[in-house]
């Protein structure tokens, strides 16, 4: 079991570029695992994590509805702000500056086949890095992602999970809020789920910004420990 993970930073990048480029990946993962077993042979395949910020955009899951988007095609001009229907689980969601969003695209047969248990520690791994910034951070019940507040009339939502995965192999992931316009959520019934609020790290801890490269290395220690991953830095494409 191949348990390194090449970790890249995009940076600021396209949404439809960089679902591209996890398509690309994905499918090379598939392919290897596809030959593999046609062939008889036993070639370690590879893991990817990448992180990155998009401009604003809307996406929807293949089992979301459509009428959780609040404003028509030309509102989202006005907005500067695009809209994608994709192919990962979850409803609509939305990215775009001060959001950090990573994208585990890994063989799970290198790890463990459950994906119940990879969404949990996908969760964790947020849960752990805002405990550091000294905020209680839970799992709701039925609702993916991760939530403060949990029970309580004040539950927000601070980031959002979806994932897609065949044969092991997955891709999409998660969308942590830092820095993030809040604003843009009021477009949306985000994830589908009414009348509950959304937050930003930020916001939480009263700070105009959290550095994104102050955040980045805890998620990637909490998650290198969950999985327990051996991460190799990786030029960004």
């Amino acid at each position: 079991m191949n348990k390194k993970v090449e970790v890249q930073d995009l940076g600021n990048r396209d949404y439809k570029e960089v679902w591209d480029y996890q398509e690309q990946l994905f499918k090379e993962i598939l392919d290897l695992k596809i030959k593999n077993r046609r062939e008889e042979t036993d070639l370690a395949t590879p893991n990817h994590f990448l992180f990155v910020e998009h401009p604003h955009v809307y996406t929807l899951g293949k089992s979301g509805d459509i009428s959780n988007l609040l404003v028509s095609e030309e509102q989202l001009q006005a907005k500067n702000a695009t809209f994608y229907k994709i192919n990962r689980g979850g409803d609509i969601t939305y990215h775009g500056p001060g959001q950090i969003v990573g994208y585990p695209i890994l063989d799970l047969e290198n790890f463990f086949t459950d994906i119940h248990k990879y969404l949990r520690l996908l969760e964790e791994t947020i849960i752990l890095t805002l405990a550091e910034y000294g905020l209680k951070a839970e799992r709701s019940e039925g609702e993916t992602g991760v939530w403060l507040d949990v029970g309580t009339p004040f539950a927000r939502k601070i980031c959002a999970m979806g994932v897609r995965a065949s044969r092991w192999v997955t891709m999409h992931g998660f969308a942590f809020n830092v820095n993030a316009n809040l604003g843009y959520f009021d477009n949306i019934v985000p994830c589908g789920i009414k009348e509950k609020a959304v937050t930003s790290l930020n916001v939480e801890l009263g700070r105009s910004e959290v550095p994104l490269d102050e955040v980045k290395p805890k998620l990637l220690k909490h998650f290198s420990d969950l999985f327990e991953a051996e991460l190799v830095e990786k030029a960004s494409v």
